[in-house]
């Protein structure tokens, strides 16, 4: 009883779809469509170009997290101020 439970549990695994990574890490921006199939395409470069393309449906434009050039370091660093005390 439970090899049969077990062969059902793993035909059940192995028949599910397996979902890949969505984001492509060469552009910048998705666009992430909303409906019966929803998905998410990146192949746009600016935030303009992914809104032009999102106009008059029902889509998203949002920033990729997997985007290979992107830094790892803040634009601006931030320094300690100090305070003398006029001597």
């Amino acid at each position: 009883m439970r090899i049969l439970a077990l062969v059902i549990l793993a035909i059940g695994a192995a028949a599910a779809p397996a979902q890949a990574q969505t984001y492509d890490p060469n552009y910048p921006v998705c666009l992430s469509v909303y409906g019966r199939i929803s998905y998410y395409e990146c192949s746009y470069t600016s935030l303009p170009q992914c809104k032009m393309s999102a106009s008059g449906r029902s889509a998203l434009c949002v920033i990729n997290p997997y985007y290979a050039h992107a830094s790892q370091y803040p634009s601006a660093r931030r320094y300690k101020q100090r305070y003398y005390n006029g001597y």
